[in-house]
């Protein structure tokens, strides 16, 4: 897989970027095409290098420009090429009318797309719709698109998959399922998030000889979460030094999570692990992982005594909404040490408008939507902008959980990439908590501690899935992969 770049755009951002390459460093338009369109053949020719025909899919935009640049590379290495346009030859402009022109020059030719056709081309091109679109995808366009999404071939998308919006990740009405994106200059925002990983198949990157000097004009959006080593315990480090979590949940009838939580903390690295929990619990939470330990607690005040001990506090892992809940809730909150508030936690927030700078918060689209005031559809409708409203409303770090998980500190927005669909399972956020608060309690700060727990969270289960599948994967099976990757 190639190392994409960190930095990620929105489609604007990714506009000016190509007007300061053509403007201030005299790249003609023409030529970011023609490279956009080797670029994609390139691909074809690594994944694909058996393949003899294929079929490209053109719009009438830039988009279909590529497609056509990719198109007559093809027909010059002797593949058999077909092109389907959905619009009329006439409504090609500007760049995408000159590569049109030089395909059918070098004996190209274009079909008007006609939904019963049969194609049997190797190896589909998409390039009908590009980073522009906002509105849901209609008429001879989505009849198109439902046609490549039948097909046995394999999809190679150029920039973006038709029907993804290039900001959100999301699917105007239907999109493309590529088995490669090929995107150029900058990388989009929306190829990492929310339904993308559906449609996305492997991203590839290609920065089409733009200078470097291009992109300090033009700040990112976000960027991507890598993965950063951390760093040798001194060789006379003791348990003190490793820091003491405190984990407060596990109502009646819930004590798993919690138990989750703590062993997670242990596993990367926490020098101690306490838990707050019903007294009903408290002698059976830690009897398969005795180095947890457990205290019954039933009133604030039992609470107070382990707060002071503690060095980093989770309040949420199977807390509840009972009384019993919402006391502790109110007593951890109050502390001046660093917090990871999850699950139940995040509902108790919703109701309290609570502003902390030292928290990692830590909501599914669900808890989201709830400390937003609004719906799940909302908060999917655009994940970048509900975690950036979540951090500004509710201060510290914001995580809101997904595929391609996001990251809102005060200065910063950051998308991890790693996990699978396996870890739609409970508990999995359980020990996501416990990673957080395990970091914390070793000395990262709250950006550092989001950016690498959710990080690693996710590779985690991505190792645990490589090894025995997705399907079945359980929370606990990540803790032996925790230990590894913080190692």
């Amino acid at each position: 897989m190639q190392n994409l770049p960190i930095k990620l755009y929105r489609a604007v951002q990714i506009r000016e970027l190509e007007r300061i390459a053509i403007e201030e460093y005299g790249i003609a338009s023409f030529d970011l095409m023609s490279r956009a369109g080797q670029a994609t053949f390139q691909v074809l020719k690594k994944q694909y290098p058996d393949a003899q025909s294929i079929a490209v899919f053109c719009g009438s935009g830039n988009n279909a420009g590529d497609g056509y640049i990719i198109a007559k590379l093809a027909l010059e290495s002797d593949l058999n090429v077909c092109v389907y346009t959905v619009s009329a030859s006439e409504k090609l402009k500007g760049d995408a009318l000159s590569a049109s022109q030089a395909y059918r020059s070098a004996g190209g030719a274009v079909s008007l797309f006609q939904s019963e056709q049969l194609i049997t081309a190797e190896v589909l091109i998409d390039a009908l719709l590009g980073t522009g679109l906002d509105r849901a995808v209609t008429g001879l366009y989505a009849t198109v698109i439902k046609s490549i999404n039948r097909h046995f071939a394999p999809v190679i998308a150029v920039d973006i998959p038709s029907g993804l919006q290039a900001d959100t990740g999301n699917v105007l009405g239907l999109a493309v399922k590529a088995d490669y994106t090929v995107t150029f200059i900058g990388l989009k925002q929306g190829l990492f998030t929310g339904q993308a990983a559906e449609y996305c198949g492997e991203i590839c990157y290609a920065q089409l000889a733009v200078p470097e000097q291009v992109f300090t004009d033009v700040t990112a959006s976000a960027i991507r979460v890598v993965k950063n080593q951390l760093p040798l315990r001194n060789r006379y480090a003791h348990k003190g030094d490793c820091g003491h979590v405190l984990i407060i949940g596990g109502d009646l009838g819930y004590s798993g999570a919690a138990r989750l939580a703590g062993e997670a903390a242990l596993r990367v690295g926490s020098g101690l692990v306490s838990i707050a929990t019903r007294m009903k619990h408290a002698g059976l939470m830690n009897l398969n992982r005795p180095e947890l330990m457990v205290h019954g607690v039933e009133t604030p005040a039992q609470l107070v005594l382990l707060l002071e001990k503690a060095d980093v506090i989770v309040v949420g892992p199977g807390l509840g909404l009972s009384a019993w809940a919402k006391a502790l809730f109110n007593t951890a909150i109050n502390t001046e040490k660093p917090l990871v508030i999850d699950a139940d936690g995040l509902n108790l927030l919703a109701k309290s408008a609570t502003v902390k700078s030292n928290w990692i918060l830590t909501p599914h689209p669900g808890e989201a939507g709830r400390l937003l005031n609004c719906s799940t559809a909302d908060i999917q409708q655009d994940r970048f902008a509900a975690v950036l409203s979540i951090q500004a409303n509710y201060g510290g770090v914001a995580i809101l959980k997904g595929a391609g998980t996001l990251i809102a500190s005060e200065h910063q927005l950051a998308v991890s990439n790693t996990g699978n669909p396996g870890m739609a399972s409970g508990g999995m956020g359980d020990v996501l908590a416990g990673v957080l608060a395990g970091l914390l309690a070793q000395g990262l700060s709250l950006q550092d501690a989001a950016h690498q727990g959710v990080y690693n969270h996710g590779l985690a289960a991505d190792l645990a899935a490589e090894k025995d599948g997705e399907r079945g994967l359980l929370a606990s099976d990540l803790m032996t992969y925790l230990r590894q990757l913080v190692n």
